[in-house]
């Protein structure tokens, strides 16, 4: 222990050095920002030729040491990420459904989408790699910057966008504790811009508790997710339990009937597959994420069924007490309030008094928490990810997720909630784009490869890349089936942003996610079937069974994944990749394979 408190501190005495010599010169802090490649970026070009970086410390496979999440992390992770959908009920009573409707729909989108989280988890768990990587086996070493860049961008607005949720909900904790001193201070902000001097406040100030966490992988936020879920049990139950005592349960919504008042002439089938597409919109991130949360998992199954019940039970139940709690509310006081902040907002008008003051501020600081954990999982570590691989020869995750912090308050959230209603309907059915790939990665690994992952071959961005440089880069079967995906239910969604369409458009566009996933599944199977790539055709010739790579391809000790040319040679000694490799990791390798 001793030694090891010395060799940190040896480190930071080390960095420090190194940052003030980093301002000497242009060319000194060009190198001190530099993110060095690894032995798989050094794989990639054995010759030293090629200029373009493919691997840093985070686009690697995790190594052991990180690889700390159990599967009661992942249970705990969930229910902390799911319990926390309080506004997702009053989505589907908005669109016609009546209160068990709406519970029922919840909890068969959220089972769908437990479904397809769980398939998608089962890559990054075996081989521990990020989506970003993820992407570079399915769609190619150059289409795939296409589909990183699409979630980035959209990671982007999104935290932007939860940040300024959750700064009113931080809002909520400073009228409490200050009163009118708080909810009375000067406006100095034109009203075009969408926001106050005080809101602007709570926006800084949950920005700024935003900021250690960007300091921290995914795998260093364990016991946080703990804290969120211990600290939302009770913030949940109790504004329910208040609700519910203060109206004495007379929730009013029994006169509600969707099918007759929302299903229309186009029939009750359509509108409920319709109503189930709309709660799988809000979980369509995080099916899409799921490799850079599971990459972190101990075991290969860890990440997958510890979700399948969590979620859609823990979703079900958190939406249910918001349907029924604001609807006592509004019956009893006719308001038409749906959101915590603004039912807490009125609580505090309702029934101001020093008490009610210091059970709004600790609700509140617990809703806080929750929107902060769910900001980190599904936008901060998302884009993290991501820009390792735009940039990796300047981003680790750390940095990017620095990087969306800066970048959630330049793009003024506030307006575009104010005054762009089209882009953030755009928003809410980007699900739809997402769909289709996330389809075509569970077609690839499940049933055209069969699980077999190179993993040397993800750092290798030349024409030599005979397993995923395809054609040009491009998966050319995938970006088909990726467009055809999208293009059916594509007139629909364009209806929802105020074009007209016809029926059929409208109906297709209703079914979004499932539509999108269902085609793509479908035309990259079958395209692959009667065409082929060569990684596909390859995998055939080699007579590789199911994730027969994951148990060929060794990680030495330290973490780095030794190439597949190591294997297949009588004497490990003659092979070309042992040959060349430092004398400190052909110990690691003697030592794993002597395991």
């Amino acid at each position: 222990m001793r030694e090891r408190l010395e060799d940190l501190k040896l480190q930071a005495a080390e960095k420090k050095v190194n940052a003030k010599a980093a301002f000497r010169s242009f060319e000194a802090f060009k190198n001190w920002v530099q993110v060095h490649d690894t032995a798989l970026d050094q794989h990639g070009h054995p010759n030293g030729a090629g200029s373009r970086q493919w691997s840093n410390e985070d686009l690697d496979p995790t190594p052991p040491e990180k690889r700390t999440w159990r599967w009661y992390n992942y249970v705990i992770f969930y229910f902390a990420l799911s319990f926390g959908n309080w506004t997702l009920g009053s989505t589907m009573i908005g669109i016609g459904l009546s209160w068990w409707q709406a519970i029922l729909v919840i909890f068969i989108s959220q089972l769908i989408s437990s479904i397809a989280m769980m398939f998608n988890s089962r890559c990054a768990s075996v081989y521990h790699i990020g989506y970003p990587v993820v992407g570079r086996s399915v769609f190619g070493m150059y289409a795939s910057y296409y589909f990183v860049l699409v979630r980035a961008l959209l990671a982007i607005i999104w935290y932007g966008v939860q940040l300024y949720s959750g700064s009113s909900l931080l809002a909520n904790m400073l009228r409490a504790v200050f009163g009118h001193h708080y909810t009375d201070i000067p406006n100095h902000i034109p009203e075009s811009v969408g926001i106050t001097s005080a809101g602007m406040l709570a926006f800084f100030l949950f920005w700024c508790i935003h900021l250690p966490f960007t300091f921290l992988r995914p795998y260093q936020l364990r016991t946080f997710f703990i804290a969120k879920t211990i600290i939302m049990l009770p913030a949940v139950w109790g504004l329910f339990i208040f609700c519910m005592a203060n109206t004495r349960g007379n929730i009013g919504l029994t006169h509600l009937d969707a099918t007759t008042t929302a299903a229309g002439s186009n029939g009750w089938g359509w509108f409920f597959v319709y109503a189930i597409n709309s709660g799988m919109g809000n979980t369509a991130t995080l099916i899409t994420n799921q490799p850079d949360i599971a990459r972190w998992s101990r075991t290969k199954s860890g990440a997958m069924y510890s979700q399948l019940i969590t979620n859609p039970i823990a979703v079900t139940l958190s939406a249910s007490l918001g349907i029924l709690s604001t609807a006592a509310i509004n019956n009893k006081y006719d308001q038409a309030l749906w959101n915590q902040w603004d039912l807490l907002d009125f609580i505090l008008t309702q029934f101001w008094s020093s008490s009610t003051r210091f059970a709004v501020l600790l609700c509140a600081a617990c809703w806080t928490v929750s929107i902060l954990g769910t900001n980190i999982a599904a936008n901060m570590i998302p884009f993290g990810s991501d820009s390792t691989m735009l940039f990796p020869k300047y981003i680790t995750i750390p940095r990017g997720q620095f990087l969306v912090q800066l970048l959630g308050f330049a793009i003024c959230p506030w307006k575009i909630l104010t005054s762009a209603s089209v882009f953030t309907t755009f928003l809410s059915g980007y699900g739809l784009f997402m769909a289709s790939v996330v389809a075509i990665m569970i077609c690839d690994y499940y049933f055209i490869t069969k699980g077999n992952v190179f993993i040397s071959h993800l750092y290798d961005g030349s024409s030599s890349n005979e397993h995923y440089y395809y054609t040009r880069g491009c998966n050319i079967q995938a970006i088909i089936a990726y467009l055809c995906g999208i293009a059916l239910p594509f007139a629909g969604f364009v209806g929802t942003l105020g074009a007209t369409v016809s029926v059929p458009a409208q109906d297709m566009g209703h079914l979004g996610w499932m539509l999108s996933f269902v085609t793509s599944f479908l035309v990259y199977w079958a395209l692959c079937t009667v065409w082929p790539t060569k990684n596909q055709r390859l995998i055939k010739q080699m007579g590789l069974g199911r994730e027969e790579m994951s148990y060929k391809q060794l990680v030495a000790a330290d973490g780095t994944v030794i190439p597949e040319t190591l294997e297949g040679h009588e004497d490990i000694h003659e092979a070309p990749a042992y040959v060349g490799m430092p004398e400190e990791k052909k110990v690691a390798v003697a030592e794993e394979r002597s395991l």
